[in-house]
């Protein structure tokens, strides 16, 4: 997915997404600027930049750095990275129950993560295969109440199908609008320091050709 979004005194003024795997690089930029032009604003207003900084394809991670760093150092703007977790976290709260992120990896495992009732993170980020899901999940927080959110929250729901108390939240993919509201957050919260600099659970997948030499 590719998704900009424009955000005026925490409130939504301008949002757009595209479903497409590929083209990110094309696709970015120039939907960025239409979402500025909707909101009525130009680049030089911007004063905060949000991105996600991953998990998610390399070369999705790549593209929206790239484009985020070049469009703070043209602007001035003030970037903060967030990642996809909290881009999801924020939006699929639900004070009374825990939270596990799942996204897709489009490979066996998903990327995990799990949150308490207050958004705190319970734990690092990890790669992990369905079939290890419900122990992890077990040892962290007994048999309470679970909402499962993210692109992978059927996936990761299926794997859980034993615990008694689940929600699961669909079209809950990390986007635009979650980055701005966690990045809201973490101003909020004193936090925004963080640094926009990438979030990779696994190492780059490469294949050789037969002829490769060393």
């Amino acid at each position: 997915m590719c998704s900009a979004a424009v955000a005026i005194d925490d409130m939504l003024a301008s949002a757009e997404r595209c479903e497409s795997l590929r083209g990110q690089a094309e696709i970015l930029l120039p939907m960025a600027d239409r979402v500025l032009s909707e909101a009525g604003l130009s680049p030089a207003a911007l004063d905060l930049l949000a991105v996600t900084v991953g998990p998610g394809s390399f070369t999705g991670i790549r593209v929206a750095l790239a484009a985020a760093n070049g469009v703070a150092v043209a602007t001035g703007a003030r970037l903060i990275g967030v990642t996809s977790f909290d881009a999801v976290a924020v939006g699929a709260a639900r004070h009374d129950q825990w939270l596990l992120v799942a996204l897709e990896s489009r490979r066996e495992d998903l990327y995990v993560q799990l949150f308490d009732p207050w958004l705190r993170p319970a734990g690092e980020p990890a790669a992990m295969r369905p079939q290890r899901l419900g122990d992890a999940v077990s040892a962290a927080i007994g048999a309470l109440p679970l909402t499962i959110a993210g692109d992978a929250a059927q996936r990761a729901a299926a794997s859980l199908s034993q615990r008694a108390e689940i929600t699961v939240l669909p079209d809950s993919a990390p986007d635009a609008v979650g980055a701005i509201g966690a990045a809201l957050r973490h101003l909020r919260l004193d936090e925004g320091t963080r640094t926009a600099k990438p979030l990779y659970l696994r190492p780059a997948g490469v294949t050789l050709s037969p002829g490769h030499q060393n």
